[in-house]
């Protein structure tokens, strides 16, 4: 077993290529993964990772990469984070587990109460924990249906929910996602997306009316349970809705009691320069569900939201063995007092701005570059056939090819592949993103 005696916060600040990427030991890891792992489970980027925090990421082979991907959007606070570090050492040493439901701990009511505090809204709530983001929208439709006594439940045009087989009926995508794993749950429905580069100019509101009519004519608001939305969508592109999408669909769940429930498991947690991507238009979710960011790189998700709904299920119907581990829970608070701490929302806010002004710059010379967009440190451009808006996944391909063999990790995503998305940890060294964008002008001139 390959092992490293540095620690990942000594870990120097810079990007080193030693070998080819990927080098010798990673390709004879990566035969040995595929003799020894399904094959279903696939890899962007097949270097095999010995330590990683700051912005960097190192491997076998002793290269040092620039990580644009934050093992999609986790490591927000750093990998390795020293107060995550500490307080999960501190934890492992007092006990592993002993399984919440059977005998409980402080540490799951202080996460908690932490996320009644910090997530929207000054109403009472309540929260309950599991271990993933498809967890966590599960039990919400639970709780949703459960509260209003309905089954049916809306999504979005481009969503992504997860690979459970609720979540993949709410996932919009089918390959790699769906093809060939159905049937599916029943009573999801699926309503049109605000996508401003796409869908012809229309305002938010005007999108939320096209969506609201979808909703009412084909279900109805007497059927209907829950609405489920990516205030930022993530896997589906990095797609930002129209000013006044997300809170006139909030109102139109409020005037008809439905559960509307915001999905921040990639765009929570300081990833766009807010905690969480609804408050930049004031929405107040009945439900907001959290994972990835939520506990520095530790499995955990949550479901918080208004007491009177969360509390609808009875005793016994939320819960399961790990869902709330200790050493999460204890990663958890590290990670929430890390934010504040050092000023996280301030440092998305500026790797946000920082993104946003190369990569214009570079658009305004590039016609393939057809859309940049996102907010703080959740960012993407959308790659198209120059002069037209047809998709090109091919050169969004091409492109991550080149900066992975550069040593810069970044990742695709959208409906169509044709999306680069940006996902930098908040602890990223001003100098290493400057030089990422650097190989990204790169790759455009290249390719």
């Amino acid at each position: 077993m390959t092992t490293i005696e540095t620690t990942a916060s000594d870990l120097a600040q810079r990007r080193h290529l030693a070998t080819a990427i990927p080098g010798p030991k990673s390709v004879a890891l990566q035969a040995e993964k595929q003799a020894a792992v399904a094959a279903g489970v696939g890899t962007t980027l097949p270097v095999y990772v010995v330590a990683a925090g700051g912005g960097v990421v190192v491997d076998v082979d002793g290269n040092s990469l620039i990580d644009f991907g934050s093992g999609i959007a986790v490591t927000t606070v750093g990998n390795s984070a020293p107060a995550v570090v500490d307080a999960v050492t501190e934890q492992v040493r007092a006990f592993t587990h002993t399984c919440f439901m059977v005998t409980p701990y402080e540490s799951y009511v202080r996460v908690a109460a932490a996320l009644n505090r910090i997530t929207p809204g000054d109403h009472d709530k309540r929260s309950a924990l599991f271990n993933s983001g498809a967890e966590a929208v599960e039990n919400a439709v639970k709780i949703a249906r459960a509260y209003t006594g309905r089954q049916a439940v809306v999504a979005f045009d481009h969503a992504y929910h997860g690979r459970t087989n609720l979540t993949m009926a709410l996932t919009a995508k089918s390959k790699p996602y769906k093809s060939g794993f159905g049937p599916f749950a029943s009573e999801v429905y699926r309503a049109p997306m605000s996508y401003p580069y796409r869908d012809g100019g229309l305002d938010g509101a005007a999108a939320a009316k096209d969506a609201i009519t979808v909703i009412e004519k084909q279900i109805g608001a007497d059927n209907l349970a829950a609405v489920v939305i990516e205030p930022i969508q993530g896997e589906g592109g990095f797609i930002v809705p129209a000013p006044g999408f997300l809170p006139a669909l909030a109102a139109w769940c409020r005037r008809n009691d439905v559960v509307f429930i915001a999905d921040e498991i990639q765009s929570g947690f300081a990833r766009t320069g807010q905690m969480f991507a609804c408050e930049d238009e004031n929405v107040v979710p009945d439900l907001i569900l959290t994972a990835k960011g939520i506990a520095g790189g530790l499995p955990l998700s949550a479901v918080t939201g208004r007491a009177e709904i969360m509390d609808a299920a009875p005793a016994g119907g939320l819960g399961g063995t790990y869902g709330g581990n200790p050493l999460a829970c204890a990663a958890a608070l590290a990670v929430i007092d890390t934010i504040d701490s050092e000023n996280l929302l301030d440092r998305a806010r500026q790797i946000g701005d920082t993104m946003l002004d190369r990569l214009r710059t570079l658009a305004a010379s590039d016609a393939r570059i057809g859309d940049v967009r996102g907010r703080g440190a959740m960012i993407a451009v959308e790659l198209v056939e120059e002069g037209t808006k047809t998709p090109d996944a091919a050169l969004t391909a091409r492109i991550a090819a080149y900066a992975h063999a550069q040593g810069l990790i970044v990742l695709t995503c959208g409906t169509y592949g044709n999306v680069l998305r940006f996902l930098p940890p908040l602890s990223m060294p001003d100098h290493l993103l400057a030089e990422g964008m650097d190989i990204l002008e790169q790759a455009f001139r290249e390719n």
